[in-house]
């Protein structure tokens, strides 16, 4: 296949050991968390994948074109979803994904990471994705697809880590979102660490010190 998303891709080594696919927020691009890289401080070389979302127009922001994973009709509990523009980034995720298996790192050595937006396609595919992930992090993020999620959800991913992290001061994705998620994915059985920080919608310098940590926890495993 030769249509997979555009990338910015980071490899902090000759010979990375591992991948991890980060997906962006909406409006934002593959660049966002570029800078952020170094500051995680991974002992070993690791490719980082940074795709670029297509752009679609977004209704919540008056129909405004903008690189976004889906379209938002509204942030209200319940509310409608853009089932299929999720359906269709995850299908381009999992593109993603097999060409870091074909790339040479395994599914197990790969975690998908994604922030707010990002984050809930990192979730959503993450957990359905039929072959074992080294871990699944959703920064400021929520889980929209909860109904149905059991017959979605993937028995290889069932122990997978998953890091969930929220501003308590976040104006855009309530942390009510975030904890939402957690509270649903516990009930589910998944092992979820959460952290919350005095922050907006956005990361702070402590966030990114338990993030690396996390990340060469989850990717140190052999």
């Amino acid at each position: 296949m030769d249509d997979y998303l555009q990338t910015v891709e980071v490899e902090t080594g000759e010979n990375p050991e591992a991948s991890i696919v980060w997906l962006h927020g909406l409006g934002a691009d593959g660049h966002d968390f570029e800078p952020m890289v170094p500051e995680l401080g991974l002992p070993f070389p690791v490719r980082y994948v940074f795709p670029h979302a297509p752009v679609r127009k977004v209704t919540i922001n008056n129909g405004m074109a903008m690189r976004a994973w889906y379209d938002i009709y509204s942030f209200e509990r319940g509310g409608p979803v853009d089932e299929a523009g999720m359906r269709d980034s995850q299908q381009s995720v999992e593109d993603l994904l097999e060409r870091e298996r074909q790339r040479g790192i395994s599914p197990e050595r790969t975690v998908l990471a994604g922030f707010s937006q990002g984050g809930a396609i990192a979730l959503q595919t993450g957990l359905a994705y039929p072959q074992k992930l080294a871990g699944i992090m959703g920064l400021s993020c929520y889980l929209p697809l909860q109904k149905g999620f059991e017959k979605s959800c993937s028995q290889e991913n069932r122990n997978t880590p998953v890091l969930l992290a929220h501003g308590s001061m976040d104006p855009v994705l309530p942390q009510a979102l975030g904890e939402n998620a957690r509270d649903f994915l516990l009930q589910q059985g998944y092992s979820v660490e959460w952290h919350s920080y005095l922050v907006a919608h956005g990361v702070c310098p402590a966030e990114i010190q338990d993030i690396g940590r996390w990340l060469t926890r989850v990717l140190g495993k052999r």
